[in-house]
């Protein structure tokens, strides 16, 4: 069982920068694929980010070139730097964790959610 708490969220001009981070219960953090989602409201969940147990990440075509996801298993924490934010990029921004690489695109394969944490980016 794993427990995912998020922070870091906030409010941010747009062009401005934010990281929000997500911790992770247990001692198993490194064999875990990570992924961060992002929900609007009125708009369905979607796939942000992902790194694999390596280190390998993998990026929505919206943030590719903006964000980077990063992870330190010592501290079992996976982090979403984000820059040059956009307005559209107002979300509750969600950090998630599974077993295997494959689809990792898709929120149907994630075993673990956390609470998720609140990004507006103004204009």
């Amino acid at each position: 069982q794993v427990q995912l708490v998020e922070s870091g969220g906030g409010l941010v001009q747009a062009g401005g920068s934010l990281r929000v981070s997500c911790v992770a219960s247990g001692r198993t953090f490194s064999t875990y694929v990570m992924g961060w989602f992002r929900q609007a409201s009125g708009k369905k969940r979607e796939f942000v980010a992902a790194i694999s147990r390596g280190g390998n990440p993998h990026y929505a075509d919206s943030v590719k070139g903006r964000f980077t996801i990063s992870r330190d298993n010592a501290k079992n924490t996976v982090y979403l730097h984000a820059n040059s934010l956009k307005p559209e990029d107002t979300a509750v921004y969600y950090c998630a964790a599974r077993m295997t690489l494959s689809n990792y695109d898709s929120d149907i394969s994630y075993d673990y959610w956390g609470q998720g944490t609140q990004v507006t980016v103004s204009s």
